[in-house]
């Protein structure tokens, strides 16, 4: 083992979207920084980036029935969903500016158009839907939200989900024709490709195993090169910890107080990929519908154009289970790794709390393919189990994390750690993840520098230009940000079939 002979600005832990982003960012606002990418796997958007790994959507609520929780008495809260569309606005942002300036390729190599559905069945959620829609209306960022319970109308647009589908059944969608599909493996090869033509280093497969924190204030890295063994050393002002499930651990062993008690809950995802051409030429949009009764937010079952590497596909999930596993091509003994004295009583709380979510989770595992093909079944009830295969997506990590009224709640979504310092900060949890990676990035840099960050702002802003704004208070700033976009990204002429 050697000393690190130089001391890096900024390290990156992790190649995926994430440490892209925030890598893309900080060489726009300090391009005299130097920044170095640490992936364990021998390339980089092999996990939860990979563009088969996650379901593409460019989540902005427009779908997302969780997003949008239905009171007691009826009404409608959408302001989560407000919040997921302002932050999706501002990675768009990002990525139009990238492609401006050369950072990403050819829109058409990783975004597409693709109608958002929501899609229920049955008089109850018929209503709800209807209330749903009528509520997301009332804010400029859902004002172009259709409603239709018009059978032959939806059968237009969704033409698989309605075949062989009982008459006597009540239906309704809404659909936003912004939509999008992403392939967030493609675009994360491009922002790295990008960065090392300024100056980045990329080291693939090469695993963070420590980190120490210095008396000068430094990270000192210890980094195992898995195809030698070789155990080197890096030193770091900067340490971003974007390493997906892992990412747990590698803040554990940082020993910032700020991570103490947190735990993650390692969920395994799998998607059924279609293989008949004939079935993906014939659905063109992203359908969510709502989870079943007990199940998590995260299990929302969807159908899912996709384009991956120029590829158009389709694929319908997730199905979840456990796994010990923190990565998908990680150690069935990593999760065991993650316990520790101060999380075992965030777990035990949870594990009390989270009854359902354990009973749904036992099904999901000892669900046959039969069964898999019955939940596919409600979104296309003519399904013929030899179109479709299954497939393992990425590895997801949901957050257990303290608070002080419990010892432990479980968190869907993402959570931002910062040190006190802001000298170190790590990323945990799952969806929307990609779709928001913008805002969060943002976040983590106003956290982490705030001396700089008031020179910063104008640097920021020719990136993103509604930053320091809000879209919903501001309309006219809202559609001129959706139709530049759309231009950047030829989405404006984009042709959308609704079925044949």
């Amino acid at each position: 083992m050697t000393r690190a002979s130089t001391t890096i600005d900024v390290a990156l832990i992790g190649g995926g979207i994430m440490s892209a982003t925030l890598g893309s960012l900080l060489k726009h606002l300090r391009p005299d920084w130097s920044v170095v990418v640490f992936e364990r796997l021998d390339e980089v958007a092999r996990e939860s980036s990979g563009g088969w790994n996650n379901a593409g959507t460019g989540h902005a609520a427009f779908c997302e029935l969780n997003y949008t929780p239905e009171a007691a008495d009826g009404s409608v809260d959408v302001s989560r969903a407000v919040k997921v569309n302002e932050q999706y606005h501002a990675s768009r942002q990002l990525w139009a500016s990238q492609v401006e300036r050369g950072d990403l390729d050819d829109p058409d190599s990783f975004i597409h158009r693709a109608p958002h559905l929501s899609f229920v069945t049955g008089t109850e959620d018929v209503a709800f839907l209807k209330r749903r829609y009528e509520t997301m209306i009332q804010h400029p960022c859902f004002a172009n939200l259709q409603y239709s319970d018009n059978r032959d109308d939806i059968a237009a647009q969704i033409p698989l989900m309605l075949e062989g589908r009982m008459s006597s059944e009540p239906i309704a969608i809404t659909r936003a024709e912004e939509g999008t599909d992403v392939d967030y493996g493609a675009m994360t090869r491009q922002l790295f490709a990008s960065l090392e033509r300024k100056g980045a280093e990329i080291r693939t497969s090469q695993s963070v195993h420590g980190l120490r924190k210095e008396a000068s204030g430094n990270w000192t890295m210890s980094i195992k090169h898995r195809k030698t063994g070789q155990i080197s050393l890096a030193e770091a002002k900067f340490v971003f910890v974007g390493a997906g499930g892992r990412a747990i651990q590698l803040l554990q062993q940082s020993g910032i107080s700020e991570a103490r008690g947190y735990a993650g809950f390692p969920v395994s995802g799998q998607f059924f990929q279609c293989t008949n051409p004939e079935l993906i030429a014939r659905h063109h949009v992203k359908v969510y519908g709502k989870p079943h009764l007990g199940a998590p937010p995260m299990s929302a079952p969807h159908l899912d154009t996709r384009v991956i590497d120029g590829k158009p596909g389709l694929l319908f999930g997730p199905y979840a289970g456990f796994s010990p596993k923190l990565l998908k091509y990680g150690s069935a003994l990593d999760f065991f790794g993650s316990i520790r004295l101060h999380n075992i009583p965030t777990m035990l709380s949870v594990a009390r709390s989270e009854i359902p979510l354990t009973k749904y989770l036992i099904g999901e595992v000892l669900q046959s393919n039969e069964g898999r093909l019955k939940a596919l079944g409600e979104f296309i009830p003519t399904v013929q189990g030899k179109d479709w295969k299954l497939l393992t997506a990425g590895q997801r990590v949901q957050v257990m994390k303290p608070t002080p009224k419990k010892r432990g709640v479980l968190q869907f979504g993402t959570e931002l750690i910062c040190s006190a310092d802001g000298s170190i900060a790590g990323l945990l949890g799952a969806s929307p993840g990609a779709s928001t990676g913008t805002a969060i990035m943002l976040e983590l840099i106003e956290k982490c520098f705030r001396r700089d960050i008031g020179n910063w702002k104008s640097k920021i802003q020719e990136l993103i230009p509604s930053y320091g704004t809000t879209l919903a208070d501001n309309p006219a700033l809202l559609a001129e940000i959706t139709r530049h976009t759309d231009d950047v990204f030829n989405l404006s002429s984009e042709l959308i079939p609704v079925g044949r």
